[in-house]
């Protein structure tokens, strides 16, 4: 099935048959034309590049593409085209995870040391369920001073998940195994390597043969190197150079000086940093996907195709987590909107951004997808971006969209 694409500020809607919009009610025009315009609007003011696609359930779903003039030049963004996901991926690992939870093979309140003994730091307080919800105690390998260069691509060193865990920092400020909800990507290769003792098969086999092969997830995959699989179109990443990542950082991350992410230089101050490799990510944000992939996969967990009952209620219980927009539960978030309840995980790498939500039901489905993660830390581009998708939330739910009017 090709996927249409949105390009230019007078084409406002489309769906996969090729439809510009033709045979929606007036209201339905209107909407698209807004999200449209605030597409681009997001884009010119450093998003770069967006595609959102809205699913709600009726056989007419709306893809948009828009993207700063100058990052044409590199490439054409599609609503079709492949994306680095990032933590999305920590629901698909979840999910695998509670798979085996109802085959009996994982039990939630098993210890880490039960199955990582000597790997994790206090892995015999903290239990399955404290990774899933990130109440391990565990801090973030991410920003500390011997993992930054690999983030950024400047040391192209391989990472396993044990040497991740072994520089996995305590939580700051300290906390016992199950008292708070931290945000750690220790959390997830934890429970990748659990997932790989419990089964007896790699990750990126389980992901097949349990997620995107029976659901019909042919653009999705689990990266294990910096490339990207032949075949099909892939969105160009960016992120800001070291002055305006400094300047981007200052008053939470103290970076050193001449710290930025590796990559050619575009348009002055950007770096295209799509040749970043991803793989040390892993179980905690590897995988690449589309706006349609994921949607599918969404949906299809949320609505019950892929858990048992009892196991999506325990993934749907939520600690809270107000930095998040409301709770998470067990690689899965619960975000409170001006419109609504919706459900899903946000990603981050460098050179991609992404949020992607479903009803309570998992009938309707969003996806917003940015060509930059960094660079939308930016106040105008943080209100822009917001304001998209906001606007695109409350589309899906069939509710007016917000009124404010996005930075200029």
């Amino acid at each position: 099935m090709a996927l249409a694409t949105c390009m230019g500020a007078a084409l406002v809607s489309c769906s996969d048959a090729g439809s510009d919009g033709a045979g929606r009610s007036a209201a339905d025009t209107a909407a698209a034309a807004r999200l449209a315009g605030l597409a681009q609007k997001a884009a010119d003011t450093g998003s770069l590049g967006v595609i959102v696609r809205i699913d709600s359930g009726d056989g007419k779903p709306v893809e948009l593409a828009r993207q700063a003039a100058w990052t044409e030049d590199d490439h054409r963004i599609a609503a079709g085209d492949r994306f680095r996901v990032g933590s999305n991926t920590k629901t698909v690992t979840a999910t695998l995870v509670l798979q085996q939870v109802a085959d009996k093979r994982i039990g939630l309140d098993d210890t880490v040391e039960q199955w990582l003994p000597g790997l994790v730091k206090g892995g015999k307080d903290i239990t399955v369920r404290m990774l899933l919800n990130h109440t391990s105690g565990l801090g973030d390998f991410l920003l500390t001073p011997q993992f930054l260069p690999s983030l950024t691509g400047q040391d192209k060193r391989a990472w396993t998940p044990q040497k991740l865990l072994a520089i996995t920092p305590g939580q700051a400020p300290p906390a016992e195994p199950g008292e708070t909800y931290s945000y750690s990507n220790a959390n997830y290769e934890a429970l990748g390597l659990i997932l790989e003792k419990a089964t007896g098969s790699g990750l990126a086999e389980l992901i097949k043969k349990k997620i995107t092969g029976p659901l019909g997830m042919k653009d999705s995959y689990l990266a294990t190197n910096a490339g990207w699989n032949t075949g099909q179109q892939h969105v160009t990443g960016y992120e800001p150079d070291a002055e305006r990542l400094k300047a981007i950082l200052s008053g939470t991350v103290d970076l050193p000086e001449g710290v930025g992410f590796a990559g050619p230089e575009r348009s002055g101050d950007n770096i295209d940093t799509s040749a970043i490799d991803p793989s040390w990510s892993w179980a905690a944000g590897g995988m690449i996907s589309t706006a349609h992939d994921w949607q599918r996969f969404l949906t299809a967990l949320i609505s019950g195709e892929l858990l048992p009952k009892a196991q999506l209620e325990q993934m749907r219980t939520t600690v809270d987590a107000p930095e998040e927009g409301g709770g998470y539960g067990l690689g899965l978030m619960r975000v409170d909107t001006t419109c609504g309840t919706v459900w899903g995980h946000t990603g981050g790498l460098p050179g991609y951004s992404s949020e992607i939500y479903t009803d309570a039901s998992g009938r309707r489905s969003v996806a917003v997808l940015t060509s930059t993660n960094f660079g939308i830390k930016e106040k105008k581009a943080a209100t822009n971006n917001k304001a998209l998708v906001e606007a695109a939330i409350c589309q899906m739910l069939g509710k007016p969209q917000p009124s404010d009017s996005p930075a200029g």
